[in-house]
């Protein structure tokens, strides 16, 4: 039977309030539109070509992805996919180069290595793949470390066969502050951003794209001189770091995990049925000055100063000292995650809701590997 309400649903369930959910996705377009960038979310936030298809609407020039699976399911809709990872292994080359023809494939990659397995995989299929060098602008994670690096990979990648050099990529998630406190750090990002461009243009390997961006920094990113395209995914949903960081309104969160009060025994708490394989667990690296006030692996979407402060595989522990909600075992909460991204990943489908009814659903056909 076909559930017309989200109490029809089996708990835990993920839902998706579709007009949230579009007022993002037009949000998002027109910020890309007025300051001149090209919009490429990051698919890994939704891993559904229905949504993918749905950016693209909304004015994305293509996505970013991660995995091959991510690249396969979202070629089936767009013509533009740039792997956000650089790829090892015979399969998962052969795979990225298994999309179809007229969909144009780009890898960011930091190493020769990377780009010579690349480049030998691509002359292997008779194609062409282009290459974004990525660089380390804070977070210590992967990318060059000096500009020299930078100029020696992109001059290898300009003369090697199987690929074409197509500019540089980057990732500023070492920015996780409030946006109204972002300022210092992305004038920093700016003008480190500047040297490298300019080395790169007297060399003459001047970049047509220059990618980065992210959701915390998002409302900010035509402050990011030189940046030409915007891979922030997370807005499409939004969630419980996004809002607390204030690059989007508590309103504009569009995701959130249906759960089953199971337990009031424990005085002081309630027990749900989202645990960490709903939710996941994964704590918010951010800086407040106020660190309690972002602990906690989600809150309850109509009472966000109500935390679930513990998580085990099937448990979700909702704090309620200090409240006067009293739920009752049975009872239905939609709790908001603190990564989205992670929470999708653990479901197979996504509920459409327009208030409490069900409309329809999406399938997340890239989840997993």
């Amino acid at each position: 039977m076909e559930p017309h309400s989200f109490h029809d649903l089996e708990t835990p369930a993920a839902l998706v309030d579709v007009e949230r959910l579009q007022a993002n996705l037009a949000s998002a377009g027109a910020y890309c539109r007025r300051w001149g960038l090209h919009y490429r979310p990051h698919a890994k936030s939704h891993k559904s070509s229905e949504l993918a298809l749905k950016q693209v609407e909304a004015g994305a020039v293509g996505v970013a992805v991660a995995t091959p699976r991510e690249a396969e399911v979202m070629a089936g809709v767009v013509d533009d996919v740039l792997v956000a990872y650089p790829l090892f292994g015979g399969t998962k080359l052969a795979r990225l180069l298994a999309v179809p023809d007229g969909v144009r494939l780009s890898v960011a990659l930091d190493s020769t290595e990377a780009l010579s397995c690349l480049a030998a995989a691509a002359r292997g299929s008779a194609r062409e793949v282009g290459v974004l060098v990525e660089i380390d602008v804070g977070l210590r994670r992967v990318g060059l470390q000096t500009i020299d690096q930078t100029l020696r990979l992109a001059a290898e990648a300009a003369r090697t066969r199987g690929v074409h050099y197509r500019g540089i990529a980057f990732y500023p998630g070492h920015i996780r502050v409030p946006v109204a406190e972002q300022t210092a750090a992305i004038q920093a990002l700016s003008q480190r951003l500047e040297h490298y461009l300019e080395a790169l243009a007297a060399a003459g390997l001047e970049p047509e794209i220059v990618s980065g961006g992210s959701t915390p920094t998002l409302p900010r990113s035509h402050e990011i001189e030189g940046m030409t395209e915007i891979r922030a995914g997370t807005a499409i949903f939004n969630d419980r770091t996004t809002a607390l960081l204030g690059a989007c309104a508590w309103t504009e969160c569009a995701y959130s995990v249906l759960a089953t009060v199971v337990s009031t025994s424990v005085p002081g708490q309630a027990v749900v049925d989202a645990g960490s394989k709903a939710l996941a667990k994964e704590e918010i690296r951010a800086s407040f000055q106020d660190p309690g006030s972002a602990s906690g692996f989600a809150c309850v979407l109509d009472r966000p100063d109500l935390r679930v402060t513990a998580l085990s595989e099937e448990h979700g522990v909702i704090d309620l000292k200090g409240s006067d909600w009293r739920p009752r075992p049975g009872d239905l909460v939609r709790v908001v995650p603190n990564h989205v991204c992670v929470s999708v990943n653990l479901f197979e489908k996504l509920w459409q809701l327009r208030g409490d009814r069900v409309v329809g659903q999406w399938r997340v056909e890239a989840r997993g590997r």
